[in-house]
């Protein structure tokens, strides 16, 4: 291991036989290549972790048992995620607390729970495990426990590397390039501050100002896909693709899921998503998609990142994509799920702050520097009303700015009722922002009266932008039909008066989901009249898998 402390797996029970047992077969399996270390209590368990973060060690799997004096499992585990989120986590659990564990499914984003007694362990203890490990050792955590990154705080590039690393759930240290520890990094380098940002790998690889390419590769993500021919390719890493990704590679396609950026789409930035089917507490789009993107490895598909499709084409009975450095995929049937992205504001002084203090989407990187200051948030949507609730619990005060009257048309009630109760924010109807201005960074802010046209300046350091959303189609120009927005028509909208859209080639109609090209589906927020809504995107991805079932028999 080169001097480096096997990863932990911390067991905690108060019972000394069943801590000793539990321990004892945790050793026997996994001992060689896991340290496990056992505790009597939950707070003496919280000192040992808190002592294994001081040292730099990693812990992999944590199992609690549930009754426990002085802390229970399920406090303990909602403890320990602060200090270790990416560890595994199981409650050991007597079947009368059954109800207790499903419970803590949603509280403490619980991985497992394991009845006693678990004898034997072949069958009910180490196939739980072993999962659990397999999963926690291909996160990003996992392969860069301490990926540094060095850069300035008001810079548009170090804010794209550190957005870039938080979309896609991979930790990091951020580090001032003005500050004493920062300036050793440059320097143990040989990198200056006019090289920022400055990444730098566990074992010491560093990269300056790198692609998102080279950064993906540096820790760890897939960026090339391994074959050259699939049953399905999934364009696009949302909740609608993930969904796609998981059906389909459940259901026995070899599947690849390409996406430009980052899994998780929209969706992944979201604080807390608390509509979303089986999650009465809410769930954050970064567990969500954390959740998916396992599931969907899990069965097998695979998952690049930074890859950018710019072409499709008929190859036969194939369908063809090109990448944007050239390369090609082929495969019997595709996806389309590229979601969309939000509209541009067009007011003066602001593309030019975008990255230092305009940011579009939530950027929940930039949270924690918001304490006690004034954040404007633009947009009446609920992509919006879930920022301004997460960036109340940091800032002094949140403006919701929006166009009309009130919230009512474009937001659903719970987070209006939410935001109603947070005394930090504040809502200003008919305002929009005509101008932005500052230096090395957003500092001043003209909003408007969109009724009397009146104006006024407020100083302002952060603008968080959430207007409208345009879909990524400009590629499919001329290959697929298209409506006058730009969104994908599929099914029953392509036949006008009985006639099928041009070029079809087939002697049925297009399926439900199925685009103006056999064979090619779309599905969530890219496709038309589709509902913006996560469950609906993860439903059309479930959808369309049954439906590339269906072409691919009828072929």
């Amino acid at each position: 291991m080169g001097g480096v402390a096997n990863p932990v797996i911390l067991t905690i029970d108060d019972d000394p036989a069943v801590s000793r047992a539990v321990a004892r077969d945790m050793r026997r399996r996994y001992g060689d290549r896991y340290r496990v270390v056992r505790a009597g209590s939950g707070p003496s368990a919280l000192e040992t972790l808190r002592e294994l973060k001081l040292r730099g060690e990693q812990v992999a799997v944590l199992v609690a048992d549930y009754r426990m004096p002085e802390m229970t499992g399920i406090e303990f585990l909602e403890e320990a995620m602060d200090l270790f989120p990416a560890a595994r986590r199981v409650l050991l659990t007597a079947y009368a607390d059954t109800e207790a564990a499903i419970d803590a499914i949603n509280l403490v984003d619980l991985d497992h729970y394991l009845l006693k007694p678990w004898h034997p362990p072949e069958e009910k203890l180490y196939p739980v495990v072993d999962t659990l490990l397999d999963a926690w050792a291909t996160t990003p955590e996992a392969a860069a426990a301490e990926l540094r990154v060095v850069g300035h705080r008001w810079s548009a590039p170090s804010f794209a590397i550190r957005d870039f690393l938080a979309r896609n759930l991979v930790p990091y240290r951020w580090l001032l390039a003005d500050d004493s520890e920062g300036g050793r990094l440059l320097k143990a380098a040989d990198a200056t501050v006019d090289d920022v940002p400055v990444v730098i790998a566990p074992d010491g690889t560093h990269l300056a100002r790198p692609t998102e390419a080279e950064l993906a590769a540096l820790v760890g993500l897939r960026v090339a896909p391994t074959e050259e021919f699939y049953d399905l390719v999934v364009v696009g890493g949302g909740p609608a693709g993930l969904g796609a990704a998981v059906y389909g590679a459940s259901e026995g396609l070899r599947t690849v899921l390409v996406e430009r950026r980052a899994t998780g789409g929209q969706a992944g930035q979201s604080s807390r998503i608390e509509n979303y089917l089986g999650f009465p507490e809410g769930v954050s789009g970064a567990q969500l998609t954390d959740r998916a993107r396992r599931q969907a490895l899990k069965f097998g598909a695979e998952l690049l990142t930074t890859r950018e499709v710019t072409g499709l084409t008929e190859a036969g009975s194939a369908r063809l994509l090109t990448f944007g450095d050239g390369s090609t995929i082929a495969a019997h049937a595709v996806v389309l799920a590229t979601g969309v992205s939000y509209r541009v504001l067009d007011a003066p002084g602001l593309a030019e702050l975008t990255g230092r203090g305009v940011f579009y989407g939530s950027a929940a990187t930039e949270a924690p520097s918001c304490v006690d200051q004034e954040v404007y948030i633009v947009g009446g949507a609920n992509s919006a009303g879930q920022a301004a609730v997460h960036f109340s619990r940091y800032a002094k005060r949140v403006h919701l700015l929006i166009r009309g009257a009130d919230l009512t048309a474009s937001m659903s009630r719970y987070l209006i009722d939410q935001l109603d109760r947070i005394d930090r924010v504040v809502v200003h109807p008919h305002t929009v922002v005509a101008a932005g201005a500052g230096t090395e960074h957003l500092e001043r802010l003209t909003l408007a009266d969109t009724r009397s046209g009146e104006t006024r300046e407020v100083d302002a350091s952060w603008l968080f932008i959430f207007i409208g959303a345009q879909p990524r189609t400009d590629w499919l120009d001329g290959v697929l039909v298209r409506d006058e927005r730009g969104f994908v028509v599929t099914g029953p909208d392509l036949v006008a008066g009985g006639r099928r859209p041009p070029g079809w080639s087939l002697t049925r109609d297009p399926y439900h989901l199925e685009t103006s090209m056999p064979g090619v589906f779309a599905a969530g927020d890219v496709r038309a009249e589709s509902v913006k809504r996560v469950a609906s995107a993860v439903g059309e991805g479930a959808m369309a898998v049954s439906l590339v079932h269906r072409y691919l028999e009828s072929r």
